[in-house]
């Protein structure tokens, strides 16, 4: 795996439990803005676009608080196996058996944070009603739409872009 696909996915795992938390927290300042813009990441779900009722923020705190400790294990476990992927890879001379090794632990750990993502987001998903669902689902394709709108027109900026003279 490269390594901005493994910080993309600390990244998100990061923010999917943040968020989570700080959504269940309720609205902050006049607006009910908090951290991320409004609404926050709420593990990957629109949940301040989905007008939670009182009861439900509650369950969403408590899951937070649920998946949090699991959270930190998992981080851990990452920054471990990284800082050691990263010594076999540094290693001199090369040691193709050390650094497949380190690798293969590193996958390991990242299909675990992957999961654990999965189970917040499943675990948050189900506290919503069924038109709550609808909503979150239809906000996050539009959210897709949006990146790859963006992707589209960064694509074209590089491509329009003159290259440098060699």
């Amino acid at each position: 795996m490269t390594r901005s696909f493994r910080y993309a996915i600390l990244a998100a795992l990061v923010l999917l439990v943040a968020g989570a938390a700080a959504f269940a927290q309720g609205p902050a300042g006049p607006r009910g803005r908090g951290p991320g813009g409004p609404g926050g990441p709420g593990a990957g779900l629109p949940l301040a676009a989905l007008n939670l009722t009182e009861a439900q923020r509650e369950q969403a705190r408590n899951i937070a608080q649920q998946h949090q400790q699991q959270t930190r294990t998992l981080m851990e476990r990452l920054r471990t196996a990284r800082a050691a992927q990263q010594q076999a890879v540094d290693t001199m001379p090369v040691d193709e058996g050390r650094i497949r090794a380190a690798m293969q632990d590193l996958a390991a750990v990242e299909a675990d944070v992957a999961v654990e993502q999965a189970r917040l987001r499943s675990d948050l998903f189900a506290i919503l009603t069924a038109e709550q669902q609808a909503q979150a689902q239809k906000l996050r394709a539009e959210r897709e739409a949006r990146m790859k709108e963006r992707q589209g027109r960064m694509q074209q900026r590089l491509q329009s872009r003159p290259r440098p003279q060699a």
